[in-house]
């Protein structure tokens, strides 16, 4: 007969046995599930900026904020970021202008002049998913980001114009200090620290709206789901990442 201590070792094995086949069950899907976790990564950024029409004054602040954080010369022909007005009259007929680049604002309107409707438009770089510039510098100096900001390095651009004169937005222009193309680059210096870009910041109606694209919780898609958005010249497939409410078909 087997003692005492015989049956008390068998029976701790047999308590011990379900649990070894409970673990030989689940370890082949916990290495499954601990290899997933090592080789998913982090989704990529992907900035861009929401412009409500309705909400622009027209009153330059955001140009003045530009060229002075980002060290924009001073000169009315050269900016990152300019305003220009629309007007319309009762024919249907449209006149734009952005005096200086809207830096000082806009005169009123003659009140005797025959205006139907008439807005301010934001204008900058619109940092496009598949970027003209970037297609067509031939030394690499423009280029995109990881999170889809477009951008010149200055060490390698050599000036030849290529890349203004394929931007259909009209956002670059050649500093002549530096000979290099130069245009919006969403304050990137800022966004890094988790800033917002520096006309943002200085619209006081909150015309302009900066976040990710695409993450649910960014304002930018808050914006983009609660009102009806356009993007500039759409037929060209350049897929910018400025977005615009309120703007007609006019607006080029």
């Amino acid at each position: 007969m087997a003692s005492e201590c015989e049956r008390r070792e068998f029976l701790l094995r047999m308590m011990q046995f379900p649990c070894t086949l409970l673990l030989l069950s689940v370890a082949g899907p916990l290495e499954v599930l601990a290899e997933a976790g090592a080789e998913s990564e982090p989704k990529a950024r992907h900035f861009g900026m929401g412009v409500q029409v309705d909400k622009c004054i027209g009153c330059g602040r955001c140009v003045e904020a530009c060229k002075a954080e980002n060290g924009v010369l001073r000169e009315p022909y050269f900016f990152r970021t300019w305003v220009e007005r629309y007007v319309f009259d009762s024919q249907g007929n449209v006149t734009v202008d952005s005096p200086e680049g809207g830096i000082h604002g806009f005169e009123p309107l003659n009140e005797h002049a025959d205006v139907f409707r008439s807005f301010f438009v934001p204008k900058l770089c619109n940092h496009c998913a598949n970027p003209p510039c970037v297609q067509v510098c031939p030394v690499g100096a423009t280029f995109t980001s990881e999170d889809g900001v477009v951008l010149v390095d200055q060490d390698y651009c050599i000036g030849c114009r290529y890349c203004i004169q394929a931007c259909p937005y009209g956002a670059r222009y050649l500093d002549p200090r530096t000979k290099t193309a130069d245009k919006c680059t969403f304050c990137y210096h800022r966004i890094q620290r988790g800033l917002r870009p520096a006309c943002v910041e200085a619209c006081p109606t909150q015309a302009r709206i900066f976040g990710e694209v695409d993450v649910k919780t960014s304002p930018l898609t808050r914006l983009k789901r609660m009102q009806h958005v356009q993007i500039l010249k759409p037929h060209l497939n350049t897929e910018p990442r400025v977005f615009y409410t309120g703007i007609d078909t006019e607006v080029r």
